[in-house]
């Protein structure tokens, strides 16, 4: 899974010569949080909704929304906008895009190829993929198992779910406690039938069942 399969593309993006207010009335219009600042071709930089209300005057003010209108009009994204961006490739793993997002609290994160802007990738594109690895929106059954932590555990798994025919929609492995690893599988099937039974057998301590297991969102 990589950025480029869950990226934005071409994103909408201003010059460093828009006025604050406008920035603005982009993110609310096209409900975003982040524009990228581009020059001439070329990126240089990128604002936030955050980054722009920081700079726009409080409620509690004393001037008049003439005055405020007119500073805004003034000040534009060249002067609040960060000017270094963390960039990443379009090859770059999500698991990696997640990791810098998360150590350094950012909310998207650039894409660029030859130094030129391609796409933006942010917080709910990650969410999306995570979603889509667990096979969350797919009908069918989620199985959740445990069994220790040794080379060949989970080929053994997947070939007893293959010996029944069953496909596989997604699957994830967490390290557990005491050499242990607990393994999430969506199966595209809604009765398990002889399966449980296979697994309890292999020596697969089977934690959850959930049958036709899907968001209803």
């Amino acid at each position: 899974m990589f950025v480029k399969n869950h990226m934005t593309p071409n994103p909408i993006n201003i010059p460093s010569d828009t006025p604050v207010f406008e920035a603005l009335t982009i993110l609310k219009r096209q409900k975003i949080r982040q524009l990228p600042v581009v020059d001439n071709g070329r990126l240089v930089g990128l604002v936030t909704e955050r980054d722009l209300l920081t700079v726009s005057p409080s409620p509690a003010t004393t001037l008049s929304i003439h005055e405020i209108n007119y500073l805004l009009s003034k000040m534009t994204v060249r002067e609040v906008m960060i000017k270094n961006p963390t960039l990443l490739s379009q090859d770059t793993t999500i698991e990696e895009a997640a990791v810098i997002m998360r150590e350094h609290k950012f909310g998207s994160l650039l894409v660029v190829e030859d130094k030129k802007l391609i796409g933006i990738i942010t917080e709910s594109d990650l969410f999306d993929a995570i979603v889509e690895i667990f096979g969350f929106r797919r009908a069918g059954t989620r199985l959740v198992l445990e069994t220790e932590n040794r080379t060949g555990a989970l080929a053994d798994l997947l070939s007893i779910v293959a010996d029944h025919g069953v496909n596989v929609n997604g699957l994830a492995v967490m390290e557990m406690p005491e050499l242990k690893i607990q393994v999430m599988l969506r199966l595209a099937t809604s009765k398990l039938g002889l399966l449980e039974g296979k697994l309890k057998e292999a020596g697969f301590q089977v934690n959850s069942i959930c049958e036709t297991c899907r968001t209803s969102i």
